[in-house]
Protein backbone atom coordinates (compact mmCIF):
# COMPACT_ATOMS: atom_id res chain seq x y z
CA UNK A 1 0.00 0.00 0.00
CA UNK A 2 1.19 3.49 -0.83
CA UNK A 3 2.41 5.30 2.30
CA UNK A 4 -0.24 7.96 1.85
CA UNK A 5 -3.04 5.41 1.54
CA UNK A 6 -2.38 4.32 5.11
CA UNK A 7 -2.47 7.84 6.48
CA UNK A 8 -5.34 9.41 8.36
CA UNK A 9 -5.39 12.24 5.85
CA UNK A 10 -6.04 9.82 3.01
CA UNK A 11 -8.76 7.94 4.91
CA UNK A 12 -10.38 11.25 5.78
CA UNK A 13 -10.33 12.41 2.19
CA UNK A 14 -12.01 9.18 1.10
CA UNK A 15 -15.10 10.12 3.15
CA UNK A 16 -15.89 12.70 0.45
CA UNK A 17 -13.63 12.23 -2.53
CA UNK A 18 -15.33 15.02 -4.48
CA UNK A 19 -13.75 16.55 -7.58
CA UNK A 20 -15.00 20.00 -6.59
CA UNK A 21 -12.73 19.92 -3.52
CA UNK A 22 -9.81 17.73 -4.61
CA UNK A 23 -9.27 19.44 -7.99
CA UNK A 24 -10.16 22.93 -6.86
CA UNK A 25 -13.38 23.55 -8.77
CA UNK A 26 -14.62 25.15 -5.57
CA UNK A 27 -12.22 27.17 -3.46
CA UNK A 28 -14.09 27.28 -0.21
CA UNK A 29 -11.55 29.17 1.84
CA UNK A 30 -12.79 26.96 4.67
CA UNK A 31 -9.95 25.02 6.31
CA UNK A 32 -12.39 22.71 8.04
CA UNK A 33 -13.78 21.43 4.75
CA UNK A 34 -10.27 20.56 3.61
CA UNK A 35 -9.27 19.01 6.93
CA UNK A 36 -12.23 16.66 6.82
CA UNK A 37 -12.03 16.01 3.08
CA UNK A 38 -15.56 17.34 2.75
CA UNK A 39 -17.55 19.76 0.61
CA UNK A 40 -19.31 22.90 1.63
CA UNK A 41 -22.29 21.95 -0.51
CA UNK A 42 -23.33 18.50 0.67
CA UNK A 43 -26.06 18.29 -1.97
CA UNK A 44 -23.56 18.22 -4.84
CA UNK A 45 -23.14 14.76 -6.42
CA UNK A 46 -19.81 13.16 -5.69
CA UNK A 47 -17.47 12.27 -8.52
CA UNK A 48 -15.16 9.34 -7.80
CA UNK A 49 -11.94 9.86 -9.72
CA UNK A 50 -9.40 7.27 -10.82
CA UNK A 51 -6.42 8.96 -9.15
CA UNK A 52 -3.62 6.91 -7.68
CA UNK A 53 -2.42 7.33 -4.13
CA UNK A 54 0.94 8.61 -5.37
CA UNK A 55 -0.85 11.21 -7.50
CA UNK A 56 -2.81 12.39 -4.46
CA UNK A 57 0.39 12.44 -2.43
CA UNK A 58 2.02 14.68 -4.99
CA UNK A 59 -0.94 17.03 -4.79
CA UNK A 60 -1.75 16.95 -1.10
CA UNK A 61 1.26 15.68 0.86
CA UNK A 62 0.97 13.43 3.87
CA UNK A 63 -0.56 16.15 5.99
CA UNK A 64 -3.69 16.38 3.86
CA UNK A 65 -3.01 19.89 2.45
CA UNK A 66 -1.99 20.81 -1.09
CA UNK A 67 1.70 20.95 -1.91
CA UNK A 68 3.08 22.13 -5.26
CA UNK A 69 4.23 19.57 -7.80
CA UNK A 70 7.03 20.25 -10.27
CA UNK A 71 4.42 21.23 -12.84
CA UNK A 72 2.60 23.56 -10.49
CA UNK A 73 5.86 25.19 -9.34
CA UNK A 74 6.44 26.27 -12.93
CA UNK A 75 3.15 28.13 -12.81
CA UNK A 76 3.77 29.93 -9.54
CA UNK A 77 5.55 33.21 -8.90
CA UNK A 78 4.17 34.67 -12.14
CA UNK A 79 1.99 37.68 -12.83
CA UNK A 80 0.38 38.76 -16.07
CA UNK A 81 -1.02 42.15 -17.05
CA UNK A 82 -3.73 42.67 -19.68
CA UNK A 83 -5.87 45.77 -19.99
CA UNK A 84 -6.69 46.93 -16.47
CA UNK A 85 -6.31 43.40 -15.07
CA UNK A 86 -3.54 41.65 -13.14
CA UNK A 87 -3.56 37.85 -12.97
CA UNK A 88 -1.46 36.63 -10.02
CA UNK A 89 -0.77 32.90 -10.35
CA UNK A 90 1.11 32.63 -7.06
CA UNK A 91 -1.79 33.97 -5.00
CA UNK A 92 -4.45 32.73 -7.45
CA UNK A 93 -6.03 36.16 -7.66
CA UNK A 94 -7.43 38.31 -10.44
CA UNK A 95 -7.30 42.06 -9.83
CA UNK A 96 -9.19 44.68 -11.79
CA UNK A 97 -8.00 48.23 -11.11
CA UNK A 98 -6.31 46.81 -7.99
CA UNK A 99 -9.58 45.36 -6.69
CA UNK A 100 -9.97 41.61 -6.43
CA UNK A 101 -12.37 39.80 -8.73
CA UNK A 102 -13.33 36.48 -7.18
CA UNK A 103 -12.69 33.51 -9.43
CA UNK A 104 -13.26 30.03 -8.10
CA UNK A 105 -11.09 27.03 -9.01
CA UNK A 106 -11.65 26.02 -12.62
CA UNK A 107 -12.57 29.51 -13.77
CA UNK A 108 -9.16 30.72 -12.59
CA UNK A 109 -7.40 27.74 -14.19
CA UNK A 110 -9.21 28.27 -17.49
CA UNK A 111 -8.23 31.94 -17.52
CA UNK A 112 -4.63 31.00 -16.68
CA UNK A 113 -4.41 28.71 -19.72
CA UNK A 114 -5.82 31.43 -21.97
CA UNK A 115 -3.52 34.15 -20.67
CA UNK A 116 -0.39 32.01 -20.78
CA UNK A 117 -1.12 31.26 -24.43
CA UNK A 118 -2.30 34.74 -25.43
CA UNK A 119 -2.72 35.14 -29.16
CA UNK A 120 -2.58 31.42 -29.84
CA UNK A 121 -5.36 28.96 -30.51
CA UNK A 122 -5.88 26.75 -27.44
CA UNK A 123 -7.66 23.59 -28.46
CA UNK A 124 -10.28 22.01 -26.26
CA UNK A 125 -8.18 18.93 -25.52
CA UNK A 126 -5.39 21.19 -24.24
CA UNK A 127 -7.84 22.78 -21.80
CA UNK A 128 -8.94 19.33 -20.64
CA UNK A 129 -5.35 18.20 -20.02
CA UNK A 130 -4.43 21.36 -18.12
CA UNK A 131 -7.60 22.23 -16.22
CA UNK A 132 -9.03 18.75 -15.67
CA UNK A 133 -5.86 16.60 -15.80
CA UNK A 134 -7.10 13.56 -13.88
CA UNK A 135 -10.78 13.39 -14.73
CA UNK A 136 -13.03 12.90 -17.69
CA UNK A 137 -15.48 15.77 -18.16
CA UNK A 138 -17.80 16.84 -20.93
CA UNK A 139 -17.15 19.83 -23.20
CA UNK A 140 -19.99 21.77 -21.59
CA UNK A 141 -17.82 22.18 -18.47
CA UNK A 142 -15.36 24.16 -20.55
CA UNK A 143 -18.16 26.03 -22.33
CA UNK A 144 -19.58 27.05 -18.94
CA UNK A 145 -16.18 28.32 -17.73
CA UNK A 146 -15.68 30.36 -20.90
CA UNK A 147 -19.17 31.82 -20.62
CA UNK A 148 -18.59 32.84 -17.01
CA UNK A 149 -15.21 34.37 -17.80
CA UNK A 150 -16.75 36.47 -20.56
CA UNK A 151 -19.21 37.84 -18.04
CA UNK A 152 -16.42 38.58 -15.58
CA UNK A 153 -14.33 40.39 -18.22
CA UNK A 154 -17.26 42.25 -19.80
CA UNK A 155 -17.31 44.66 -21.61
CA UNK A 156 -13.86 43.67 -22.92
CA UNK A 157 -13.99 41.06 -25.70
CA UNK A 158 -10.82 39.20 -24.83
CA UNK A 159 -11.95 35.61 -25.48
CA UNK A 160 -12.48 34.59 -29.09
CA UNK A 161 -14.26 31.40 -30.11
CA UNK A 162 -12.65 29.45 -32.94
CA UNK A 163 -15.60 27.28 -34.01
CA UNK A 164 -15.11 23.52 -33.56
CA UNK A 165 -11.52 24.00 -32.41
CA UNK A 166 -11.12 26.00 -29.22
CA UNK A 167 -10.50 29.53 -27.97
CA UNK A 168 -7.99 32.34 -28.34
CA UNK A 169 -7.12 35.15 -25.88
CA UNK A 170 -6.91 38.36 -27.93
CA UNK A 171 -5.59 40.81 -25.34
CA UNK A 172 -1.97 41.94 -25.27
CA UNK A 173 -0.41 40.36 -22.22
CA UNK A 174 2.75 41.55 -20.45
CA UNK A 175 4.80 40.05 -17.65
CA UNK A 176 5.73 42.71 -15.06
CA UNK A 177 9.32 41.73 -14.33
CA UNK A 178 12.81 43.15 -14.97
CA UNK A 179 12.89 40.99 -18.09
CA UNK A 180 9.31 41.70 -19.13
CA UNK A 181 8.23 40.19 -22.40
CA UNK A 182 5.23 40.86 -24.55
CA UNK A 183 2.99 37.95 -25.44
CA UNK A 184 1.36 38.66 -28.77
CA UNK A 185 -0.50 36.71 -31.44
CA UNK A 186 1.67 34.49 -33.60
CA UNK A 187 3.63 36.65 -36.06
CA UNK A 188 2.36 37.07 -39.60
CA UNK A 189 3.78 38.81 -42.63
CA UNK A 190 1.19 41.55 -42.72
CA UNK A 191 1.07 44.95 -44.31
CA UNK A 192 -1.14 47.77 -43.01
CA UNK A 193 -3.68 46.76 -45.66
CA UNK A 194 -3.69 43.07 -44.69
CA UNK A 195 -6.50 41.45 -42.73
CA UNK A 196 -5.19 40.61 -39.26
CA UNK A 197 -6.66 37.10 -39.25
CA UNK A 198 -7.20 34.36 -41.83
CA UNK A 199 -10.59 33.44 -43.20
CA UNK A 200 -12.31 30.97 -40.87
CA UNK A 201 -15.25 28.59 -41.14
CA UNK A 202 -18.08 27.29 -39.02
CA UNK A 203 -20.78 24.72 -39.75
CA UNK A 204 -24.46 25.61 -39.41
CA UNK A 205 -27.02 23.43 -37.69
CA UNK A 206 -28.06 22.00 -41.07
CA UNK A 207 -24.48 21.11 -42.02
CA UNK A 208 -23.50 24.00 -44.30
CA UNK A 209 -19.94 25.34 -43.98
CA UNK A 210 -19.89 29.15 -43.84
CA UNK A 211 -16.75 31.25 -44.48
CA UNK A 212 -16.23 34.38 -42.40
CA UNK A 213 -13.53 36.88 -41.54
CA UNK A 214 -12.95 39.08 -38.48
CA UNK A 215 -10.48 41.96 -38.62
CA UNK A 216 -9.78 45.42 -37.27
CA UNK A 217 -10.16 46.90 -33.83
CA UNK A 218 -12.78 48.69 -31.80
CA UNK A 219 -16.54 48.17 -31.35
CA UNK A 220 -17.85 45.18 -33.29
CA UNK A 221 -19.64 45.75 -36.61
CA UNK A 222 -21.15 42.79 -38.45
CA UNK A 223 -21.84 43.09 -42.17
CA UNK A 224 -24.64 40.84 -43.30
CA UNK A 225 -24.82 38.92 -46.57
CA UNK A 226 -24.84 40.31 -50.07
CA UNK A 227 -26.66 38.64 -52.90
CA UNK A 228 -23.19 37.58 -54.02
CA UNK A 229 -19.83 37.93 -52.33
CA UNK A 230 -16.41 36.32 -52.20
CA UNK A 231 -14.32 37.21 -49.12
CA UNK A 232 -10.93 36.61 -50.68
CA UNK A 233 -11.68 38.16 -54.08
CA UNK A 234 -13.26 41.17 -52.38
CA UNK A 235 -10.21 41.79 -50.16
CA UNK A 236 -7.70 41.42 -53.00
CA UNK A 237 -9.52 44.03 -55.07
CA UNK A 238 -8.56 47.66 -54.43
CA UNK A 239 -12.13 48.65 -55.29
CA UNK A 240 -13.24 47.14 -51.97
CA UNK A 241 -10.12 46.81 -49.82
CA UNK A 242 -9.57 50.49 -49.16
CA UNK A 243 -13.09 50.98 -47.80
CA UNK A 244 -12.89 47.84 -45.68
CA UNK A 245 -9.52 48.97 -44.30
CA UNK A 246 -11.01 52.33 -43.34
CA UNK A 247 -13.89 50.64 -41.53
CA UNK A 248 -11.46 48.33 -39.69
CA UNK A 249 -9.49 51.32 -38.41
CA UNK A 250 -12.53 52.04 -36.25
CA UNK A 251 -14.28 48.70 -35.80
CA UNK A 252 -13.77 44.99 -35.39
CA UNK A 253 -15.49 43.99 -38.63
CA UNK A 254 -17.06 40.58 -39.23
CA UNK A 255 -18.09 39.79 -42.79
CA UNK A 256 -19.05 36.48 -44.35
CA UNK A 257 -20.06 34.68 -47.53
CA UNK A 258 -23.63 33.49 -47.53
CA UNK A 259 -24.48 29.86 -48.16
CA UNK A 260 -24.17 28.90 -51.80
CA UNK A 261 -21.59 31.55 -52.66
CA UNK A 262 -17.99 32.67 -52.26
CA UNK A 263 -15.90 30.42 -50.02
CA UNK A 264 -18.95 28.96 -48.27
CA UNK A 265 -20.51 25.66 -49.33
CA UNK A 266 -22.15 25.73 -52.76
CA UNK A 267 -23.93 22.40 -52.44
CA UNK A 268 -26.94 23.77 -50.58
CA UNK A 269 -30.62 22.85 -50.63
CA UNK A 270 -32.19 25.56 -48.43
CA UNK A 271 -31.97 29.20 -49.54
CA UNK A 272 -35.02 30.40 -47.62
CA UNK A 273 -35.00 33.75 -45.86
CA UNK A 274 -35.62 32.07 -42.51
CA UNK A 275 -32.55 29.89 -43.05
CA UNK A 276 -30.37 32.89 -43.86
CA UNK A 277 -31.49 34.58 -40.63
CA UNK A 278 -30.65 31.43 -38.68
CA UNK A 279 -27.21 31.35 -40.35
CA UNK A 280 -26.61 34.86 -39.03
CA UNK A 281 -27.76 33.90 -35.53
CA UNK A 282 -25.49 30.86 -35.47
CA UNK A 283 -22.54 32.80 -36.93
CA UNK A 284 -22.44 35.54 -34.29
CA UNK A 285 -22.82 32.92 -31.56
CA UNK A 286 -20.00 30.81 -33.01
CA UNK A 287 -17.79 33.92 -33.19
CA UNK A 288 -18.47 34.62 -29.51
CA UNK A 289 -20.04 38.04 -30.12
CA UNK A 290 -22.36 39.51 -27.51
CA UNK A 291 -23.24 43.06 -28.55
CA UNK A 292 -22.57 44.62 -31.94
CA UNK A 293 -23.80 46.94 -34.67
CA UNK A 294 -25.10 45.55 -37.98
CA UNK A 295 -24.57 46.88 -41.50
CA UNK A 296 -26.86 45.45 -44.16
CA UNK A 297 -27.51 46.21 -47.81
CA UNK A 298 -30.26 44.92 -50.09
CA UNK A 299 -31.56 41.53 -48.82
CA UNK A 300 -28.84 41.49 -46.16
CA UNK A 301 -30.52 44.46 -44.52
CA UNK A 302 -33.68 42.39 -44.15
CA UNK A 303 -31.60 39.78 -42.30
CA UNK A 304 -30.31 42.56 -40.04
CA UNK A 305 -33.86 43.80 -39.39
CA UNK A 306 -35.11 40.33 -38.49
CA UNK A 307 -32.18 39.73 -36.14
CA UNK A 308 -32.56 43.13 -34.45
CA UNK A 309 -36.20 42.36 -33.72
CA UNK A 310 -35.49 38.86 -32.39
CA UNK A 311 -32.46 39.88 -30.32
CA UNK A 312 -32.86 43.57 -29.40
CA UNK A 313 -30.55 43.23 -26.39
CA UNK A 314 -27.58 42.39 -28.62
CA UNK A 315 -27.86 45.00 -31.39
CA UNK A 316 -26.43 48.43 -30.57
CA UNK A 317 -26.89 50.17 -33.93
CA UNK A 318 -28.40 49.32 -37.31
CA UNK A 319 -27.33 50.66 -40.73
CA UNK A 320 -29.69 49.85 -43.63
CA UNK A 321 -28.54 50.58 -47.18
CA UNK A 322 -30.63 50.25 -50.35
CA UNK A 323 -33.06 47.62 -49.18
CA UNK A 324 -36.70 46.60 -49.51
CA UNK A 325 -39.23 45.51 -46.91
CA UNK A 326 -42.06 43.87 -48.83
CA UNK A 327 -40.40 41.57 -51.35
CA UNK A 328 -38.50 42.22 -54.58
CA UNK A 329 -39.37 43.13 -57.27
CA UNK A 330 -41.98 45.38 -55.75
CA UNK A 331 -45.47 43.89 -56.19
CA UNK A 332 -47.25 45.28 -59.23
CA UNK A 333 -48.26 44.60 -62.84
CA UNK A 334 -45.66 42.52 -64.67
CA UNK A 335 -43.47 41.99 -61.58
CA UNK A 336 -43.59 38.20 -61.76
CA UNK A 337 -42.86 38.14 -65.50
CA UNK A 338 -39.94 40.49 -64.93
CA UNK A 339 -38.52 38.20 -62.25
CA UNK A 340 -38.92 35.06 -64.37
CA UNK A 341 -37.10 36.71 -67.28
CA UNK A 342 -34.16 37.60 -65.05
CA UNK A 343 -33.98 34.08 -63.63
CA UNK A 344 -33.93 32.62 -67.13
CA UNK A 345 -31.04 34.89 -68.11
CA UNK A 346 -29.08 33.90 -65.02
CA UNK A 347 -29.54 30.18 -65.55
CA UNK A 348 -28.64 30.31 -69.24
CA UNK A 349 -25.74 32.73 -69.34
CA UNK A 350 -24.27 33.29 -65.87
CA UNK A 351 -21.29 30.97 -66.04
CA UNK A 352 -20.16 31.77 -69.57
CA UNK A 353 -16.85 33.42 -70.32
CA UNK A 354 -18.70 36.11 -72.25
CA UNK A 355 -19.82 38.63 -69.58
CA UNK A 356 -22.76 39.98 -71.61
CA UNK A 357 -25.38 38.27 -69.43
CA UNK A 358 -23.74 39.38 -66.18
CA UNK A 359 -23.39 42.92 -67.54
CA UNK A 360 -27.15 43.25 -67.08
CA UNK A 361 -26.69 43.17 -63.30
CA UNK A 362 -23.60 45.34 -63.36
CA UNK A 363 -25.51 48.03 -65.24
CA UNK A 364 -28.45 47.72 -62.86
CA UNK A 365 -26.31 47.99 -59.72
CA UNK A 366 -23.69 50.48 -60.95
CA UNK A 367 -24.92 52.30 -64.09
CA UNK A 368 -22.05 54.82 -63.92
CA UNK A 369 -19.24 52.32 -63.33
CA UNK A 370 -16.12 52.80 -65.42
CA UNK A 371 -14.69 49.95 -67.47
CA UNK A 372 -12.36 48.76 -64.70
CA UNK A 373 -15.11 48.53 -62.10
CA UNK A 374 -17.55 46.99 -64.56
CA UNK A 375 -15.03 44.27 -65.39
CA UNK A 376 -14.52 43.58 -61.68
CA UNK A 377 -18.26 43.35 -61.00
CA UNK A 378 -18.73 40.98 -63.93
CA UNK A 379 -15.94 38.75 -62.63
CA UNK A 380 -17.27 38.88 -59.07
CA UNK A 381 -20.57 37.51 -60.29
CA UNK A 382 -18.88 34.70 -62.24
CA UNK A 383 -16.65 33.41 -59.44
CA UNK A 384 -19.04 33.99 -56.53
CA UNK A 385 -21.68 31.41 -57.32
CA UNK A 386 -23.07 28.91 -59.80
CA UNK A 387 -25.85 30.00 -62.18
CA UNK A 388 -28.37 27.80 -60.38
CA UNK A 389 -27.45 29.07 -56.90
CA UNK A 390 -27.56 32.70 -58.05
CA UNK A 391 -31.01 32.13 -59.51
CA UNK A 392 -32.31 30.34 -56.42
CA UNK A 393 -31.14 33.16 -54.19
CA UNK A 394 -32.99 35.75 -56.24
CA UNK A 395 -36.06 33.50 -56.49
CA UNK A 396 -36.37 33.88 -52.70
CA UNK A 397 -36.44 37.70 -52.81
CA UNK A 398 -40.24 37.99 -53.24
CA UNK A 399 -40.61 36.08 -49.94
CA UNK A 400 -38.50 38.54 -47.94
CA UNK A 401 -41.12 40.53 -46.08
CA UNK A 402 -40.09 42.46 -42.97
CA UNK A 403 -42.51 45.40 -43.14
CA UNK A 404 -44.38 44.39 -39.99
CA UNK A 405 -41.11 43.99 -38.07
CA UNK A 406 -39.97 47.58 -38.56
CA UNK A 407 -41.94 49.19 -35.68
CA UNK A 408 -40.36 46.67 -33.29
CA UNK A 409 -36.80 47.87 -33.91
CA UNK A 410 -35.55 49.65 -30.79
CA UNK A 411 -31.89 50.49 -31.56
CA UNK A 412 -30.62 53.66 -33.27
CA UNK A 413 -31.05 53.19 -37.03
CA UNK A 414 -29.57 54.89 -40.10
CA UNK A 415 -31.36 54.31 -43.43
CA UNK A 416 -29.41 55.14 -46.61
CA UNK A 417 -30.86 55.00 -50.11
CA UNK A 418 -29.85 56.36 -53.52
CA UNK A 419 -32.29 58.83 -55.00
CA UNK A 420 -32.28 57.19 -58.45
CA UNK A 421 -31.59 53.57 -57.47
CA UNK A 422 -32.56 51.51 -60.51
CA UNK A 423 -32.73 48.21 -58.62
CA UNK A 424 -34.70 49.20 -55.50
CA UNK A 425 -36.72 52.43 -55.71
CA UNK A 426 -35.98 55.12 -53.14
CA UNK A 427 -39.60 54.91 -51.95
CA UNK A 428 -38.66 51.60 -50.31
CA UNK A 429 -36.04 53.33 -48.18
CA UNK A 430 -38.43 56.10 -47.20
CA UNK A 431 -41.07 53.55 -46.23
CA UNK A 432 -38.60 51.65 -44.04
CA UNK A 433 -37.38 54.79 -42.29
CA UNK A 434 -40.94 55.94 -41.65
CA UNK A 435 -41.81 52.66 -39.94
CA UNK A 436 -38.79 52.61 -37.59
CA UNK A 437 -39.13 54.79 -34.54
CA UNK A 438 -36.47 57.53 -34.51
CA UNK A 439 -34.72 56.34 -37.69
CA UNK A 440 -32.53 58.82 -39.57
CA UNK A 441 -33.12 58.72 -43.34
CA UNK A 442 -30.53 59.97 -45.83
CA UNK A 443 -31.29 60.23 -49.55
CA UNK A 444 -28.03 60.01 -51.47
CA UNK A 445 -27.64 61.87 -54.78
CA UNK A 446 -26.71 58.78 -56.80
CA UNK A 447 -28.05 56.38 -59.45
CA UNK A 448 -26.24 53.39 -57.97
CA UNK A 449 -27.67 50.56 -55.93
CA UNK A 450 -24.09 50.09 -54.68
CA UNK A 451 -22.80 53.60 -53.95
CA UNK A 452 -19.08 53.88 -54.70
CA UNK A 453 -16.35 56.51 -55.14
CA UNK A 454 -17.05 58.66 -58.14
CA UNK A 455 -20.73 58.87 -57.25
CA UNK A 456 -21.97 62.26 -56.21
CA UNK A 457 -23.29 60.63 -53.05
CA UNK A 458 -20.08 58.91 -51.93
CA UNK A 459 -18.68 61.57 -49.65
CA UNK A 460 -22.09 62.11 -48.07
CA UNK A 461 -22.41 58.38 -47.44
CA UNK A 462 -19.01 58.26 -45.71
CA UNK A 463 -19.84 61.34 -43.64
CA UNK A 464 -23.23 60.01 -42.53
CA UNK A 465 -21.87 56.55 -41.79
CA UNK A 466 -18.87 57.82 -39.82
CA UNK A 467 -20.93 60.29 -37.80
CA UNK A 468 -23.54 57.65 -36.97
CA UNK A 469 -20.86 55.17 -35.89
CA UNK A 470 -18.98 57.72 -33.79
CA UNK A 471 -15.77 58.25 -35.73
CA UNK A 472 -15.60 61.88 -34.59
CA UNK A 473 -12.18 61.56 -32.96
CA UNK A 474 -10.48 60.98 -36.31
CA UNK A 475 -10.95 62.78 -39.59
CA UNK A 476 -12.41 60.70 -42.40
CA UNK A 477 -10.60 61.10 -45.70
CA UNK A 478 -12.75 60.68 -48.82
CA UNK A 479 -11.90 57.32 -50.33
CA UNK A 480 -10.43 57.18 -53.83
CA UNK A 481 -11.40 53.56 -54.32
CA UNK A 482 -13.85 51.22 -52.65
CA UNK A 483 -17.46 50.36 -52.25
CA UNK A 484 -19.75 50.96 -49.32
CA UNK A 485 -21.77 47.81 -49.65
Amino acid sequence: MDALEGSAAYRGSQRCFDARCILGLEQSGDEESFAHGGCRNKSQPRLRLPISGSRIASMWGTGGFPVPTDASRALTMAKYLFGNYLLDLDERRLLRDNEEVRLRGKLFDTLRVLVENAGKLVRKDAFMESVWPDSVVEDNNLDYCISQLRKVLHPAKYIETVPRHGYRFRAKVTVPSPHARLIQPEPTNQTPDSPDRPIEFFTTSDGVRIAYHIGGQGPVLVRTIHWLNHLDFEWRTPLRRQWLSEVMRHHTLLRYDQRGSGLSDWNVSDFSFERTVRDFEELVDAAGLEKFSILGGCQGAAVAIAYAVRHPERVTKLIINGTFANGWPAPGPGAQEHLEAMLTLIRSGWGRDNPAFRQLWTTLFRPDADSVEATWLNELQRISSSPENAARMIAEFPNIRVLDMLPKISCPTLVLHSRDDGAVPVQEGKLIAARIRGAHFVELPSRSHMVAPGDAGWEQLVQEFSAFMGWHEESVTPMKEGSAS
